[in-house]
Formats: C-alpha cells, sequence, structure tokens
C-alpha cells in the first residue's frame, strides 16, 4: 500500500531474515531484505527507506560499518541493530556510531515491532522540527523541497539538501569546508572540493529570489549563510 512505511532488513540468517520481513509486513511495512551489508548498502542509496534494522554480524560488510557509512550521507534515518553480542562495549559502540536503538538475540517479534513504531514516531516529530525558514524561503529538509513564499516547490538534490541543512544549522558561523566535504563527499580532495562550490552556486541560484540571503566564501575556511 502507498502508505506503508519502507523498511531496509540486514540479516544473514535466512529464516530469521524471513520470520522477521513478514511479520512487519503484516503490520503495514514495506520490507527490503538483504542477507550482507555490501547489499543493504545499496539498496540504502536506490531505495532510501525510512527506518533501518541492521544485524550487526554480517558478511562482507557489518552492521557497524555499515552504519558508519550511511551516517555519512544521512544523520536522520532511524536505526536499529540486532545483535547477538551483550558486552556493553558493543552497545555503546552502536550507539556512538548512530545507532538509536539495540535489540539483542533472542528477542520477540512484538518487542521489535514496538521499537520500530517509537523510532517512527519520534523521527515524525523530528521531522516536524527540520522545516526550517531562511528569510522568505520555507526548507523542508526531510523531503528536500525549498519554496520562496506560497509558490511552487523546488525539489533539491540529497547533497543540496544536506549542504543547505548545515548551512542554516550554523547560519551567521562559518562552516568548516574540511569537515563539510568529508561528511557529505567523503573525501577533501582538488575534484570534491570543486563540485561543492558547484552545489554552493547552484543554491545560491535557488535563494536568490530573497536578495537578504547570501552565501559567502570565507576563503580558506569555509561557507557562512546570512540572512
Amino acid at each position: 500500500m502507498a502508505n506503508n512505511i519502507k523498511l531496509l532488513l540486514a540479516e544473514d540468517e535466512a529464516a530469521l531474515g524471513q520470520i522477521i520481513k513478514e511479520s512487519l509486513e503484516t503490520r503495514d511495512f514495506d520490507v527490503i531484505l538483504c542477507d550482507n551489508g555490501e547489499k543493504a548498502f545499496e539498496k540504502y542509496k536506490s531505495e532510501m527507506p525510512e527506518i533501518l534494522v541492521l544485524d550487526v554480524m554480517m558478511p562482507k560488510k557489518d552492521g557497524f560499518t555499515l552504519a558508519k557509512e550511511i551516517r555519512a550521507i544521512d544523520d536522520t534515518v532511524p536505526i536499529i541493530f540486532l545483535t547477538a553480542k551483550s558486552q556493553t562495549a558493543d552497545v555503546v559502540e552502536g550507539f556512538s556510531i548512530g545507532g538509536n536503538d539495540y535489540l539483542k538475540k533472542p528477542f520477540s517479534m512484538e518487542e521489535l515491532i514496538v521499537r520500530v513504531h517509537n523510532l517512527i514516531s519520534r523521527t515524525k516529530v523530528q521531522k516536524i522540527a527540520d522545516i526550517l525558514e531562511i528569510g522568505d524561503y520555507t526548507f523542508d529538509f526531510p523531503k528536500q523541497l525549498l519554496q520562496y513564499k506560497s509558490e511552487n516547490h523546488i525539489q533539491l538534490t540529497h547533497r543540496e539538501a544536506h549542504l543547505l541543512f548545515h548551512l542554516v544549522k550554523n547560519k551567521n558561523s562559518v562552516l568548516d569546508r574540511s569537515l563539510i566535504l568529508n561528511k557529505l563527499w567523503g573525501t577533501e580532495d582538488f575534484f570534491t572540493g570543486r563540485s561543492m562550490d558547484v552545489f554552493i552556486s547552484k543554491l545560491r541560484k535557488k535563494l536568490s529570489r530573497d536578495e537578504q540571503i547570501q552565501i559567502i566564501n570565507v576563503r580558506g575556511f569555509g561557507y557562512k549563510l546570512t540572512v
């Protein structure tokens, strides 16, 4: 159904993965099941799920590594880790790299479903808070939409939206160029630096209807959004 929540499940135990998938699908979830971390990362990029349930121990790419790669490009998607590990250090690591919840095996399906729904609810509240005002523009970060006054929405790309989000969150302060290059592009070499300059130019053009808005190049440091 159109209103179903899209969930990415990465679980290498075939039987368990199928049980979780079928249980969630009876609760109005569209489940994308992957049996290793590499497949899960590719599906994440192509499907853009609303929540992730990741097994920690997986072949090719473990759940922690997968979560780190996803967090490098997406600060907001909720992540639940599934694991047989029970050491405190493992739990701490899971949360430190951006996990939102942690469920130890064996677990009941009801508990997983409750935790998934709780995270979805919390994320919806966060999304409301992420509708930002920029001068005469309204910026809906989760939907990647920019609107000037009451005119039609402008659809932003994933990187445009994340770059603008960080500029707005650091409004009137310098956004460190190296930090944002590593966060959004994964590197700060010459070519990605030029790519970021192109994205900044595109954002300036899309925000040009309000003459009070400026994205200033602070040479040697980064960029500053002023309104």
